[in-house]
């Protein structure tokens, strides 16, 4: 039973970007980075979000935190699928201090991503006034290989529901080396909770999910199996630390970023939804 899942489990498999944030290590990725001021076009204007937060009642445009760059180009060949761009900068933003998770529509905005296209000229953006500095991040360097991955038990339910033996899936996983839990671009995610892709699918939609409102079984139902066709991972970033800094999403966290297959394709970056998850 082991050597089948096995079978099934490769069958499935996805490439990976791994990336290591503030590893030591040579420079090599071009533009790609954790932190810092975002390397942005002249007309470019940093996202708010209309919110309030666990410690501030008032609802105000709050500027996002500028999270990672990605170099594409300089990635490039990890990519051999081509699902990245070829070229260009892909800027991750995430409003860090009311931390939404993603299961509401009104979180809309909490999270964007940018892709700046290659030749056009980029200078490093002021940090606004009114971004605090705790969510100003510290530049960090990031270290990238290529990697495969794994469905986790979460998501491998949604397409193979006729296996529902869980420990044969667990050593099959465990011996192929899972997904080694890791800040990643594409690939499938390592889930904390449970499958996103659905969530992805109803919230974006306009269904809230927190419990204010009953979603009908048979459009769940119906909606499972294609959620997980047509969203994938774009980029998943773990909590970590590197020298004095700490980076935590509710402690044992990660930060989410998914998107439609046919909006990779098109580079249409602004349909991206995020999704927080904690153990």
């Amino acid at each position: 039973m082991v050597d089948m899942m096995k079978k099934v489990l490769e069958a499935m498999q996805r490439r990976m970007i791994r990336l290591q944030i503030g590893a030591d290590g040579p420079v090599i990725w071009g533009r790609t980075r954790f932190g810092g001021q975002p390397d942005v076009p002249a007309d470019f204007q940093w996202p708010t979000y209309v919110t309030d937060t666990a410690y501030d009642e008032t609802v105000k445009p709050r500027p996002l935190a500028f999270l990672a760059q990605i170099d594409c180009g300089a990635l490039a060949c990890m990519d051999p699928e081509g699902l990245l761009p070829r070229r260009g900068l892909l800027s991750f933003f995430y409003e860090m201090d009311s931390a939404r998770w993603g299961y509401d529509p009104a979180d809309s905005g909490s999270a964007r991503v940018y892709w700046f296209e290659a030749g056009q000229p980029l200078h490093p953006a002021a940090f606004p006034a009114e971004l605090e500095e705790e969510f100003r991040l510290p530049r960090l360097p990031v270290q990238a290989g290529p990697g495969v991955s794994f469905a986790a038990w979460e998501d491998f339910l949604q397409i193979r529901s006729d296996v529902p033996l869980m420990e044969p899936y667990e050593h099959a996983y465990e011996a192929m080396g899972g997904s080694g839990n890791c800040t990643k671009l594409l690939g499938w995610p390592d889930v904390l909770q449970d499958n996103m892709t659905l969530p992805c699918e109803l919230v974006s939609a306009g269904y809230n999910l927190t419990g204010l409102e009953e979603i009908p079984e048979e459009l769940v139902r119906r909606k499972s199996a294609e959620a997980l066709q047509h969203w994938r991972l774009l980029f998943q970033l773990n909590g970590f630390s590197a020298g004095d800094f700490d980076l935590d999403f509710g402690e044992t966290g990660a930060l989410y970023f998914y998107i439609r297959t046919e909006d990779l394709r098109a580079r249409r970056f602004d349909r991206v939804w995020a999704i927080l998850q904690c153990d």
